[in-house]
């Protein structure tokens, strides 16, 4: 795919073999009238659109999504042959990184086969701003990591009073000034 410029309607293709096939276009003119503070959703939007998905997404290592509940999640990966120290965790601006580093140790053991993966990876994954990681095990190969969505008071449904006036803001904001 081809980025587009920011705000432009996005053109989706998908490429078979050597066609082009083109999916369709997405304009999010009609929902930034009606929507305030979706920014940064837009502009996500727009860039998973614009980027090859295929060469940015790692397989390795396999992994689960758990839901638990409505706020709690556990993410799983499969990370046999590290050691948690060899295991790194962080977030930052929205991401979850899980990075794993193995050094080369030299072996005299001649492998006939191997199957178990133990290249070093980075793994992340893209989470909501209400979403805390409550903390990490590791067993039995089994790296678990324990999320919560934790809404914010100021962002739970409530129901607005309608008062006289605003007392915090100017009224000349919200009507013209009246003629004295």
């Amino acid at each position: 795919m081809v980025a587009m410029p920011k705000g432009s309607p996005i053109l989706i293709t998908r490429l078979k073999g050597e066609k082009t096939m083109t999916l369709g276009r997405i304009s999010f003119g009609p929902l930034a009238q009606t929507t305030l503070g979706f920014d940064r959703f837009f502009d996500d939007v727009e860039k998973l659109l614009s980027m090859d998905v295929q060469k940015t997404v790692s397989n390795f290592p396999p992994h689960n999504i758990l839901k638990l509940d409505e706020s709690r999640y556990v993410v799983e990966l499969a990370v046999a042959g590290f050691s948690k120290n060899e295991i790194e965790i962080s977030v930052e601006d929205g991401t979850l990184t899980v990075k794993g580093e193995k050094k080369e140790k030299e072996t005299e053991v001649q492998y006939i086969h191997r199957g178990i993966g133990t290249r070093s990876f980075t793994k992340t994954l893209t989470i909501a701003d209400t979403i805390e990681v409550k903390g990490a095990e590791f067993k039995d190969g089994i790296l678990r990591i324990g999320l919560e969505n934790i809404i914010p008071e100021h962002k739970k449904p409530r129901k607005i009073e309608i008062g006289a006036e605003l007392k915090e803001f100017k009224p000349q904001l919200l009507q013209e000034t009246k003629a004295a």
